[in-house]
């Protein structure tokens, strides 16, 4: 059996000051607890002999998976299609106008800018079903909340990619055989098309 964990960057700057990050150009570093909440993943996981980890471009997720493996020979892999969502023209806002905007268009809509959910989504999907064609037996994902939360509601059979599960806290792993990440995969597409 293979197995996939994924796990959301630690705490950033942004996510402390409540503000949002799309751009992965952008460098934001991880707080003082980002980084212990990455040592406590790297315990969580020490015993994982990982054949490969991957990160997307933003530089907290890079980070997380430095500090969490920190001592090891894993290789590191940049994953652009697992980055955060493109927002745009709402770059370095506040969580609370990125919820407002969002809650007011439909997932379909980009972001002034940006990407849509859905557009996002697909993205996802396509990730999952690239890992899935690793020849790697054990892989850490260190990406971001939406992803996961797609990737947990997918996997469950949900008809909403933001329901049951919606809050994922930052560097705890979540893990997935080939089977759940192929459901994940096919269920973001299910909800997607319907």
């Amino acid at each position: 059996m293979r197995l996939f964990v994924f796990a959301r960057h630690g705490e950033s700057v942004l996510n402390l000051e409540r503000r949002i990050n799309g751009d992965p150009s952008v460098d934001v570093p991880l707080t003082d607890e980002g980084r212990a909440q990455a040592h406590r993943l790297g315990v969580e996981v020490a015993n994982i002999g990982f054949d490969l980890c991957v990160h997307t471009r933003f530089s907290r997720t890079k980070e997380t998976a430095e500090i969490a493996l920190a001592g090891r020979e894993t290789p590191l892999a940049v994953e652009p299609l697992l980055d955060d969502i493109d927002v745009g023209d709402l770059e370095g806002e506040t969580l609370e106008v990125y919820r407002a905007w969002k809650h007011s268009h439909a997932r379909e809509v980009p972001f002034p800018g940006g990407e849509s959910l859905d557009d996002a989504a697909l993205r996802y999907a396509q990730s999952f079903r690239n890992l899935l064609g690793l020849s790697h037996d054990t892989v850490l994902i260190v990406t971001h909340e939406i992803p996961i939360r797609y990737a947990l509601n997918g996997a469950s059979g949900s008809d909403s990619l933001d329901g049951p599960a919606h809050e994922v806290e930052n560097a705890v792993a979540y893990l997935f055989d080939d089977e759940s990440l192929a459901r994940a995969a096919d269920g973001i597409e299910r909800i997607l098309s319907g």
